[in-house]
C-alpha cells in the first residue's frame, strides 16, 4: 500500500522532526523546570508570528479554486484568530503573573521569527492553495504531535500543563487530522512538483525548529541591547 503524500513529507525531513520533539525548551517545558523567562520571549515573538501566519492561510483563501478550499482555509483562519491567539494572550498574561522576566520579547520581531513569517509569506505569494497547506502544515502538525508525546504527569507548572493539554486535545487533534485531509485532497493523487512540495514542508519544519531554538537561547537582534534591562 502506497504511503500518502503526508507520511512523505515527514518521511523526508525526519532528523529534523526527530530534533523537534526533542528540542530541550520542550523536554524541559513538560518537566516544569523551564526558566519561565524563556517561555514568556517565546509567547511574546509567537505574537508577532501568528499573524503573519494567519495573512499566509488568507492568501491560501484568496487563490482558492472552490469552495472546498475556501471553506478548509477559512476553518483553518478562524481557529487561529479566534481560538490560538487569545490562548497565546492568556498563556503570556499567567506567565506575566508567575512573575517570569521581560527578555525583550515585544522589542520587534527576532531574527528566527522573522524569517519564518517571510518564508511563510513568500511561499504564499508565490503558490497557490496547495504550497500554502503544505507550508503552514509543520507548525500545526508538529504541535500537536509534540504535545501528545509530553509526560506532564509530574508537572504542576499552572502555565506549562496548560500549553501541553491545550494542544494535546482531542479538538486539535481533529483540527490537524482535517488539515491532512485537506492536503492530500488538494494534491489529488499524484502531485505535479512533489520536489516543490518536501522542500516547502522541509523549510518550514527547519524554520519551526529555529523558533524553538531562538525562544530557548532568547536570541534577538544585537543591537537591541538586550544586555542592559529592560523597562
Amino acid at each position: 500500500m502506497s504511503s500518502s503524500l503526508c507520511d512523505r513529507l515527514k518521511a523526508a525531513c525526519l532528523p529534523i522532526w526527530t530534533a523537534l520533539h526533542e528540542h530541550p525548551f520542550l523536554i524541559e517545558m513538560a518537566a516544569g523546570t523551564l526558566p519561565e523567562e524563556k517561555f514568556r520571549f517565546y509567547l511574546e515573538q509567537n505574537l508577532m508570528y501568528l499573524p503573519e501566519y494567519s495573512r499566509a492561510i488568507a492568501l491560501g483563501a484568496a487563490t482558492s479554486r472552490d469552495d472546498t478550499e475556501l471553506k478548509a482555509f477559512a476553518a483553518a483562519l478562524e481557529n487561529i484568530v479566534a481560538v490560538e491567539i487569545p490562548e497565546n494572550e492568556a498563556l503570556l498574561a499567567g506567565v506575566i503573573e508567575l512573575g517570569a522576566e521581560d527578555r525583550g520579547g515585544t522589542l520587534e520581531m527576532a531574527p528566527g521569527t522573522l524569517a519564518y513569517t517571510s518564508y511563510l509569506n513568500a511561499a504564499a505569494f508565490r503558490g497557490g492553495p496547495l504550497d500554502v497547506m503544505t507550508v503552514i502544515m509543520p507548525c500545526a502538525w508538529s504541535y500537536g504531535e509534540i504535545a501528545r508525546g509530553l509526560d506532564v504527569s509530574a508537572n504542576e507548572h499552572p502555565v506549562y500543563r496548560k500549553w501541553v493539554e491545550f494542544f494535546a486535545s482531542d479538538e486539535y487533534d481533529e483540527l490537524i487530522e482535517k488539515m491532512k485531509l485537506e492536503l492530500e485532497s488538494f494534491a489529488g493523487d499524484a502531485p505535479a512538483d512533489e520536489a516543490h512540495l518536501v522542500e516547502l514542508f522541509k523549510n518550514g519544519a527547519r524554520l519551526e525548529l529555529g523558533f524553538w531554538e531562538m525562544a530557548y537561547g532568547l536570541e534577538q537582534w544585537a543591537d537591541l541591547g538586550l544586555d542592559a534591562q529592560v523597562a
